[in-house]
């Protein structure tokens, strides 16, 4: 009997927390209590800080691989696995990232980007920050594909930040993940005080031209093309670019919309869930608590700085050489935390003249930044892949 109670005791989680457990839960209740309470990226912040509370709550095995016992003329399972061991697969071969984009496809209006096509520039220049981080990742120290997961957080797109992490660096992977998805949340903090800092108070005033109506030729052939073009110059992007534009394909052709429903909702529904509690799941106190975090924490930061100044001060450029001004406020919408940095370029903008409305200009940079950052990930993958 004492011995039967020994070991009832010795299975309970509690008598096998570490200090480092203890942190990644508050960790874990941190983010929980960001996205419920404070409302940033709920979708995102609450699964994956689910998930980082299971996984540091010690025994309950959900992400233990499966044990296979080798015999002389057959292979069985000697223990099955953990539910999140499975579901983490899909983030691991790179399956849930490209889903997602094909639900962001969907979602995504390019019209904006088609009515004024400088914004490409904008989204372009806003990648400046994942190439900035990448080789101030060199200089600390971290190797060529640890400092391509890193850079990439920059370009404020966490599907992005998985998939080229799960294939470049998969042991980051929770680092560089909570990071992407954390800064995506603190969009709204992080980029106003950027953005008034590089602004005069007349140029945040500036009112920009209304925009023209983009034909439905256009939106279909837009897709279409982007695939051929990008895919023909950058076949290491596919699995990204080519799920987005199928999903904005079937937004925009008109004869899919039981495709275009299920894309925006059932199936990116479900696959948030799995991504973010998985990602959650992958932040164990042994894997996250360590310098090497700390680093991708602060580089992550300085990628999105760089992304939102550089958005920012290209725009002031174009003006500069070109008589049809743009407000420079949504440069910085070029990193692709769509349509949350769209948002904060209207505030920022309102608050100077609050009859200036530059939301839908935004989202011409803000949704150029998407595809940019599925190109620069296919750019690292293609040079530092295997």
């Amino acid at each position: 009997m004492l011995e039967k109670t020994l070991l009832f005791l010795n299975s309970m989680g509690i008598l096998h927390m570490t200090f480092g457990h203890l942190v990644m839960v508050c960790i874990a209740l941190t983010l929980l209590y960001l996205g419920i309470a404070k409302k940033y990226e709920p979708l995102l912040l609450v699964p994956i800080g689910f998930g980082m509370l299971l996984i540091n709550l010690p025994l309950t095995g959900l992400m233990e691989p499966p044990v296979l016992e080798i015999g002389q003329h057959s292979i069985h399972t000697d223990k099955i696995g953990g539910l999140l061991y499975y579901l983490f697969q899909g983030d691991e071969l790179g399956i849930f990232p490209p889903l997602i984009f094909m639900g962001v496809g969907t979602m995504t209006d390019f019209g904006p980007l088609l009515a004024d096509p400088r914004s490409i520039l904008l989204g372009a220049a806003a990648q400046f920050g994942i190439f900035t981080t990448f080789f101030g990742a060199i200089f600390l120290g971290y190797t060529f594909p640890e400092a391509a997961s890193i850079g990439i957080i920059g370009g404020a797109d966490g599907p992005t930040t998985i998939y080229l992490t799960s294939m470049l660096a998969p042991h980051m992977l929770a680092a560089t993940a909570v990071a992407a998805y954390s800064y995506m949340a603190l969009v709204p903090i992080i980029q106003p005080p950027i953005m008034k800092l590089l602004t005069t108070k007349q140029e945040r005033q500036i009112v920009m031209e209304q925009m023209r109506e983009v034909s439905r030729r256009e939106r279909i052939i837009f897709p279409i093309m982007s695939t051929i073009v990008v895919l023909l110059l950058l076949p290491a992007a596919a699995p990204l670019v080519s799920m987005l534009m199928l999903g904005n394909l079937f937004r925009e052709c008109g004869v899919t919309g039981r495709l275009a429903d299920t894309s925006q909702n059932a199936l990116i529904n479900i696959v948030t869930i799995f991504l973010g509690i998985t990602v959650g799941a992958s932040a164990s106190a042994e894997a996250f608590l360590n310098f090497k975090t700390l680093g991708i924490m602060i580089l992550g930061i300085l990628a999105f700085a760089v992304g939102t100044g550089s958005g920012v001060l290209l725009a002031k450029l174009m003006n500069a050489l070109s008589k049809r001004k743009i407000n420079p406020l949504i440069g910085s919408a070029g990193v692709s935390a769509v349509p949350m940095a769209a948002r904060v370029s209207q505030v920022v903008g309102a608050k100077e003249r609050p009859d200036n409305f530059l939301l839908m200009h935004a989202m011409g940079p803000n949704v150029a930044g998407v595809i940019g950052s599925a190109v620069a990930a296919g750019i690292m993958l293609s040079v530092f892949g295997s």
